[in-house]
Formats: structure tokens, C-alpha cells, sequence
């Protein structure tokens, strides 16, 4: 056996299997050795990456998670819910999903899903948490981006269910965080909701204010017109002045046969005479004072009497007006009556046709750390370093093994030179 002439096994003392492993022997065993001679190269490595790898995972800022679910409904409406249905009984959910994209099915989750990662959402986040401050950046945009670095928002395609995970470095903040995500969709689903009900109720709306203003406006005018006239109700007040002027009537014709009949019994100048003459004076007056000659005298009558009603000639050319303005009213609360009743059900209606976020579960407090994972950091780290320890003296021995005027050995240090000269060149430069 032909002794190893190679670097790593130049000396008998150093390496007891070099004696026994011929050169062209390049197996395990060889390898073996080859590791066992250079293993303080390998601990000394281990430690520094054990030392290294600790430092930086115990250096690294711990990051909480929290995590919240939500169930959307979904609106399938027309054929493409009775699709939905023949699909949902004749495959499975991930079929029924599949099915569900070509038909061109769009379930409230993507569009929950779309809605969570917008712009809108998470620079209200921003304003509110003040997380330009807290992430140290400069401008908002770049809160906003981070913030959705941190934000994962996935749609389970099986059950719909949508998961919200927050990853902050304060524990409360990140559950604040992922329950203001929730807020602010609900917000947004209101504002955004351009459902027919929605459209209805806002038209509906309009038109009430609309119909309210014309009620105002024509009870205030009916009101001055029965202030100025001293009409309430023309019907009841024509049959009140009918019976009144009737009843006047009777009292007249009454007090003027017992008036001749007095004047022919005691004479013109007898006190009797004279009190039955103003008796039936004032029922004169009383009479013409309901009926009125004409408009001019029954309103100069009514002025200087201070009578309580208009007279009754009067009461037709009133009466059109009056019932013109009471009708303009009456039509204009039922308008508005009818209007309120479906503004109500419009209301009722768009809220039902708003969708809403069912929280399956709440964001909840993180009690323990998300990141880093130390024992991992350590571990992967120390390995790898081992890994490329052993490659490298493997590496290093073969590099060894080739002679000076090896072609492989010339081409690499002609490379090496070339790259150190170019360095230093520009270096100084």
C-alpha cells in the first residue's frame, strides 16, 4: 500500500488511517478520515456559528400574530343560484369551486377578500394607529405597504371562510389591529353597497324631502288664507250660516207681524211699538250681516260689525279657493304618507340586501411569539456552517491534490490574479 502524499496526510501521526488508504482510493472511508483530520476546523466552525446564529436570533425582535375568521354569505341570485345549487348537490367543494369559476359564479368572499387588502382599508389603518410613526417611515405609502406585508388575508376555497392574520411587535396592538380590519369592512360594505334597494330607498328619500317641503308650504298657505277669511270648514259653516240665516229669517218675519200688529193696537210712538221696531231692526241687520248684499258691502259690513264668519253670498267665491288649497293639502299627505310607509320598506329591504360579516372567530390575544424561531435559526445555521466546513476542506484537499502544472490549477490562478489586480485598480482609483 502506497502511502497518501497529500497535504492533509503528510504526517504518520497526525492521520493513523493515512497508512492504510491508498491514493486512488477516493471512497468514504478516505472522506471519513479526511473530516476526522480537520474536525477542530469543523468544531471551531460549529461554535462561531452556534455563537453567531444565537446572537442574532435572541438580537431579532419578537413579532405576535393575531388571527381572526369570517364566514361571508354568499348572494347567488336568478339561474346562477339554481346552478349553484345542482352544483353544490352534485359535486364536491372543490369541484363545486371549480365549477363555480367557469360559470362565472363570484361568491362575497373574493370580493370580502378584495375589499380587506384595499387601499381605502389599510390607509384608514394607518391614520388610525399612526403606523407612519411606527414603522419609522417617511411616507404613508410606504406605512401602507409594509402594513400589508404584514397583513395575510386568505380565502379557504372549501368552506369560504376567511382568515385575517396580523403580525405586529406589540401584542395589543397587533389584535387591534386585525379587529379594526373588521370594523372598517362593515364601514365599507355600507358605503360602498350600490345594491337596487340601496338606489330605491336614496330615490324614495329625496323624493320625501321633496313632498315634505310642498305639505309645509301648502298647509301655511291654506292657514293664511282660512286666517285672512275666517273659514276653518266651508261645508260646516254654509249649513251653520244656512240655519242661522234661516232661523234669523223665521225670528224676521216673526217680530214684524207682531210689530204691525202693535202699531195698529198702541200706535207708532208707544214704547212697545219702539222695542219691537229695534227688535226687528237689529234681526235686519243680524240677516244681512250672514247673507250680505253684495261683496263690497258684506265685507264693509263684516269689518265694521266684526263679524266671526264671511258673509254667506261670499262663501261660494271662498269656497273655491279654500277647497282648492284643502285638497292641494290632502293630496300632498297622502303623497307623503305613502312615501314614508315605502321609505320604511326600502329601509328594511337594503338592509337586508347589504351583506354582512358573520365572525366566526374574534381576534384573539397573542400570547406567544410568532417570530423568530431561535431553536431553528440556531440549529439551520450551525448545520449549514458544518455542512460548508466539510465541504470546504474536501474542496480544499482536492485543490491540493492537483499538480503545479495542472491546466484546471493554471486557469484558476490566472483567474485569481486577473480579479485581485482589477480590485486593487479600482480600489485606488
Amino acid at each position: 500500500m502506497e502511502v497518501l502524499k497529500s497535504a492533509p496526510f503528510t504526517r504518520e501521526e497526525r492521520n493513523p488511517l493515512a497508512p492504510t488508504i491508498d491514493r486512488d482510493d477516493r471512497g468514504y472511508v478516505w472522506t471519513a478520515a479526511l473530516l476526522w483530520q480537520g474536525r477542530r476546523r469543523i468544531v471551531l466552525a460549529a461554535m462561531v456559528a452556534f455563537v453567531a446564529s444565537s446572537a442574532m436570533a435572541f438580537l431579532l425582535p419578537k413579532l405576535y400574530e393575531s388571527s381572526a375568521r369570517i364566514m361571508p354569505p354568499d348572494q347567488p341570485n336568478g339561474g346562477a343560484a339554481l346552478l349553484a345549487a345542482l352544483s353544490g348537490k352534485v359535486m364536491p367543494g372543490n369541484i363545486r369551486a371549480l365549477a363555480g369559476g367557469l360559470f362565472g359564479f363570484k361568491s362575497s368572499g373574493a370580493l370580502f377578500v378584495d375589499l380587506l387588502e384595499s387601499r381605502t382599508v389599510q390607509e384608514r389603518l394607518v391614520d388610525q394607529f399612526d403606523l407612519q410613526k411606527v414603522y419609522s417611515s417617511r411616507y404613508r405609502q410606504d406605512a401602507v405597504k409594509r402594513l400589508a406585508r404584514r397583513t395575510d388575508v386568505t380565502e379557504d376555497r372549501k368552506s369560504g371562510v376567511i382568515k385575517i392574520v396580523v403580525t405586529d411587535k406589540d401584542r395589543r396592538r397587533a389584535r387591534d389591529l386585525a379587529q379594526a380590519y373588521l370594523d372598517q369592512l362593515d364601514g365599507l360594505l355600507v358605503r360602498v353597497n350600490t345594491s337596487a334597494a340601496r338606489r330605491e330607498r336614496q330615490f324614495i328619500e329625496q323624493r320625501l324631502v321633496s313632498v315634505q317641503s310642498e305639505l309645509e308650504r301648502a298647509q301655511l298657505e291654506l292657514s293664511d288664507f282660512s286666517s285672512k277669511n275666517a273659514t276653518l270648514d266651508i261645508k260646516e259653516q254654509t249649513r251653520a250660516m244656512v240655519e242661522a240665516g234661516a232661523k234669523l229669517q223665521g225670528e224676521l218675519i216673526v217680530g214684524r207681524s207682531e210689530l204691525e200688529s202693535l202699531e195698529q193696537i198702541y200706535g207708532s210712538d208707544n214704547v212697545r211699538v219702539r222695542a219691537a221696531r229695534a227688535r226687528v231692526a237689529e234681526l235686519q241687520g243680524s240677516l244681512r250681516q250672514i247673507i250680505g248684499s253684495n261683496e263690497a258691502t258684506g265685507d264693509a259690513q263684516q269689518a265694521s260689525s266684526g263679524g266671526l264668519y264671511p258673509p254667506l253670498r261670499q262663501l261660494p267665491v271662498i269656497g273655491v279657493h279654500w277647497a282648492d288649497l284643502y285638497r292641494r293639502v290632502k293630496i300632498e299627505e297622502t303623497v307623503y304618507d305613502l312615501l314614508n310607509e315605502e321609505y320604511e320598506a326600502a329601509r328594511i329591504e337594503e338592509a337586508k340586501s347589504i351583506p354582512t360579516v358573520s365572525v366566526i372567530d374574534s381576534p384573539n390575544w397573542p400570547e406567544k411569539k410568532s417570530f423568530p424561531p431561535r431553536m431553528l435559526i440556531v440549529g439551520g445555521c450551525t448545520l449549514l456552517t458544518v455542512f460548508f466546513a466539510c465541504v470546504s476542506l474536501l474542496m480544499q484537499q482536492r485543490w491540493d491534490s492537483l499538480g503545479r502544472h495542472d491546466p484546471r490549477k493554471q486557469l484558476a490562478n490566472a483567474i485569481w490574479l486577473t480579479i485581485r489586480h482589477d480590485s486593487l485598480r479600482l480600489l485606488r482609483r
